[in-house]
Parts: structure tokens; C-alpha cells; sequence
């Protein structure tokens, strides 16, 4: 953990984060080991083991290594080396070859189910520095009397901070009082006035533990990875083995035309979590249900892994296709959506937070404007490499040619393509730093080479009075 001088802990600022998703929990681990007061308040009320499996490797391990969880983490996941994208009956399209990340940053990659990781982030974070059940009401800021943030739930509760974070997803309560008030004040961008698009929707779960004699493949020691396009329908979907013997699931709906958030807005405004809904998902279920899977003893579909997996743990989201580009206001800033990108987001603000020199609302607007800069290219970077990835899995032309191209292109220009995927690999610059493993080293950041100057410095300034004594 970050030391500091008395002086220094009454200049630091208390940081507020709304939302208690990947990104809001990896903050608050971030804030934890800094020694900076903070407080996590989210919507729900209860934590629910919703979602299906991630892929994490060297994009995110180092950071975990650095958090000293690294080894929990591979515990709680599986291996992977290859994905296979087959058609209905079962015939493989193509192989991808995934050992390249491996060799460029060190680590190997891994699939966990999204509730395993959840947990293992909320274990950092002490129970009374989180508090469920808190729907936010009003958000003010106060210039001209004590220079705070100030926050106030549905149920009456208030919290004060120097620091806002909103991380509480795509459809932000936060993100929408800001743009608002930006709007009002008739400065917020164009694009950023614009609703929400998205072209696919997503029924994700995960099974009960299964009989590995019934489903066969969870006995490899490498995880089950395969993608499965549909011949005349506009559905994709993927299985993935887990370390705790169960199925993850994603079943992918691509819609012929891009819907707008408004079409669907009011569907959303009952859901709890912070990251994911749970309306629509029986409909999905049963119109999926005899999509043929190429796991288990003999022939399954979909259906049987529905009915291996708890009904309340099948949730339904869409898949939102937006970069913003307004990411702070005043003394509020905010994390983006998508698990790895809102981590990444994390490290940079933990990085700048820790820096700066004190809770004045310049210095704060200053960190903040860093933030954007140089998070903002790299969150387009991811946006637009995951968007080339995914292409493979739409119907019509554009996924043809992509599906063609992912079945021809030399190896040589995969790894290209992979080495700049993660070259992003950011590190926190309090906490001891991990020497790069891999051929292809790290990208250091600003942030990072900001936040180490003045670690070094307060560091040299503690060892200087500990001599003194």
C-alpha cells in the first residue's frame, strides 16, 4: 500500500464512485491500495452472478500481478489456445490460433465466468467502503460554498466528495446529469446528443456444474472455446468451458437494422445492476432453444444448457456501439463501458488521482482533461479492434468479407494485428512495477510516468524523515 506524509493525506481527495461494476470495483482496489479515501455506492441490491465468460490475458495480468491477485485469478480460470468457429452441423469454418498474445506480452490467456472475476474484485474492497441498494437522486456541486461533490440516494442518504466517478455503465445515471447540463449550457457535442445504437442483442448465462461424462470436453485442461454461426439465421453463438466445470454462454441476436436507445429505453429503466438487465431473456430462450451445440454426449442444443442453468441467471442485454466523447464535467468524471476498457479507464484515473498536488477544482479539471487524452484514443482503438473481430459473426456482405479475410490472412499479419491489440498494458505507478515479460513491450503512459514521479518523490521524502528520526 502507498504511504503518505499527514500532510499529504489531508490534501488527498475523497473520491465518490457510482457503480459497482468491474470498473467501479477496480477503481475502488486502485483507491484502496493508494490509501485514498473513497466510497462505492450501487444501484442494486444485492450482488447477482450475472453475465457469462470473459477472455483476460496480458492486457489486464500484470495489473492483477501487481494487485498481488494474479494467482487467485488463474485459479479461478481456464487456459485457452484456440477458438473454433464451425456452422450448424458442426464443421469447422476456422481456427484461431491465440498463443500469439501469449508470446508478446508473457501471459497466457484465460477464460473466467464474469461472476468468478466480480468476486475476486469485490473481496478487495472492505464491506463498509461499499453500499448497495442506493439510487442516485440529485448530483450538486457547490462552487461557492464548500467546493464539494455531493451526492443524494432515493432512500435519503447523502455522500460528499472532491471526486465523482460515474461507473455505473452504458446507460449512466451519472453520464446523463452531466449531459444534460451540458446540453442546457449548449456545450455538449453533437454525436454525444445522439441515442445510443446498437445492432446486436446478447443472452448470456452460465450452467450449473455439469457431468463432465455427459459433456466430455470440460475434462481437457485447456478451455472449450467455440463459436457457432447460424446458416439462415441471424443468431451467432459461443460455449466456453470453465475452471469449476460449468458452461458459459453467449447467444447473439444481429439485428437487420441499427435500433436506437430510445426504442428501447424503457426497458432499462427497472434494471438494478449496474452492467446487466434481465428483461426479455425467457422469449430469447425459447426462440434459441433448438440451436444445435457441438459439445456433450451425443445431440444437444442450447435448450440444454438453458436447463442446467438457474432461470434468474439468464439475462438478456444489448451490445451498445458508441464511443463518447465527453467524459468529464466539473468535479465528475467517468469510466467507460466494456470490462477491460472501463479497468484500463481505472488504472489512468487511479494513476492521476494519486498525482495530483491538491483537491482545487483546476487541478481536478486538469487530471481529468489528462485522462481523456489519453484515454480516449485507446478506448477508439479497442472500440474499433473489437468491432473488426466480431464482423466475422454478422450476415450480409460486410461479414462475408470479414469471415473470408479471418480464414486467409497469413499468421505473420495476425500477429500484427494482435501486438497492436496489447500494447496497451497499463500499470499503476504506486505499487511495485512489473517488468515486462513478453517480445513486445508495454506502451508506458503518461498517466503512469506522472503518478511515478511523484511516487518517487514522496518516497525519497519518507526515506529522508525515517532517517532523520
Amino acid at each position: 500500500m502507498a504511504t503518505r506524509t499527514a500532510e499529504q493525506q489531508q490534501s488527498q481527495p475523497t473520491v465518490l464512485i457510482v457503480g459497482a461494476g468491474l470498473g467501479g470495483l477496480m477503481l475502488g482496489a486502485l483507491m484502496e491500495k493508494a490509501d485514498i479515501p473513497y466510497t462505492i455506492i450501487e444501484r442494486s441490491t444485492t450482488v447477482k452472478p450475472l453475465g457469462s465468460a470473459m477472455a483476460v490475458g496480458g492486457t489486464l495480468l500484470g495489473l492483477f500481478e501487481q494487485l498481488g491477485i494474479l494467482d487467485e485469478f488463474v485459479s479461478l480460470a481456464k487456459w485457452f489456445t484456440q477458438s473454433t468457429l464451425l456452422n450448424e452441423a458442426g464443421e469447422t469454418i476456422v481456427t484461431t490460433n491465440h498463443l500469439h498474445v501469449q508470446e508478446l506480452t508473457g501471459y497466457r490467456s484465460y477464460i473466467v465466468a464474469r461472476p468468478c472475476l466480480y468476486s475476486l474484485l469485490l473481496k478487495q474492497i472492505p464491506a463498509h467502503k461499499i453500499h448497495f441498494g442506493k439510487r442516485i437522486l440529485t448530483v450538486t456541486e457547490n462552487k461557492d460554498d464548500d467546493d464539494k461533490v455531493h451526492i443524494k440516494a432515493a432512500d435519503g442518504t447523502t455522500y460528499q466528495g472532491d471526486i465523482l466517478v460515474g461507473a455505473d455503465g452504458a446507460y449512466s445515471a451519472i453520464r446523463q446529469r452531466i449531459y444534460e447540463k451540458l446540453n442546457t449550457e449548449g456545450t455538449l457535442p453533437k454525436s454525444d446528443q445522439e441515442d445510443l445504437p446498437f445492432s446486436c442483442t446478447c443472452l448470456v448465462g452460465q450452467t450449473n456444474v455439469l457431468d463432465v461424462e455427459e459433456f466430455p470436453e470440460l475434462k481437457d485442461d485447456k478451455c472449450l472455446f467455440i463459436v457457432t454461426l447460424g446458416n439462415e439465421k441471424p443468431y451467432s453463438w459461443v460455449v466456453f468451458g470453465t475452471a469449476s466445470g460449468s458452461v458459459c454462454f453467449m447467444v447473439l441476436h444481429h439485428l437487420d437494422r441499427t435500433t436506437s436507445r430510445a426504442a428501447q429505453e424503457q426497458r432499462f429503466k427497472n434494471c438494478e445492476n449496474s452492467e446487466w438487465g434481465t428483461f426479455a431473456a425467457q422469449s430469447m430462450c425459447d426462440e434459441t432453444r433448438a440451436f444445435p451445440i457441438s459439445i456433450g454426449a451425443g445431440k444437444m442444443t442450447l435448450g440444454d444448457l438453458y436447463d442446467r442453468t438457474p432461470k434468474e441467471l439468464i439475462t438478456k442485454v444489448m451490445l451498445e456501439e458508441k464511443v463518447f466523447m465527453t467524459w468529464h464535467s466539473g468535479r465528475t468524471v467517468l469510466l467507460g463501458d466494456g470490462a477491460v476498457t472501463a479497468m484500463h479507464d481505472a488504472v489512468a484515473l487511479a494513476n492521476l488521482i494519486y498525482a495530483l498536488p491538491s483537491t482545487k477544482l483546476s487541478d481536478i479539471q486538469q487530471a481529468f482533461t489528462e485522462y481523456q487524452a489519453e484515454r480516449l484514443p485507446q478506448a477508439t482503438e479497442a472500440f474499433d479492434s473489437s468491432r473488426a473481430l466480431a464482423k466475422g459473426m454478422e450476415k450480409g456482405l460486410g461479414g462475408a468479407v470479414a469471415l473470408w479475410i479471418s480464414k486467409h490472412i497469413p499468421q505473420w499479419l495476425w500477429k500484427i494485428f494482435w501486438a497492436k491489440r496489447v500494447k496497451f498494458r497499463p500499470q499503476v505507478a504506486f505499487l511495485k512495477e512489473v517488468e515486462s515479460k513478453g517480445t513486445s513491450p508495454f506502451m508506458s503512459s503518461f498517466s503512469y510516468k506522472k503518478a511515478r514521479a511523484v511516487y518517487e518523490k514522496r518516497q525519497g521524502a519518507s526515506a529522508a524523515a525515517s532517517g532523520a528520526i
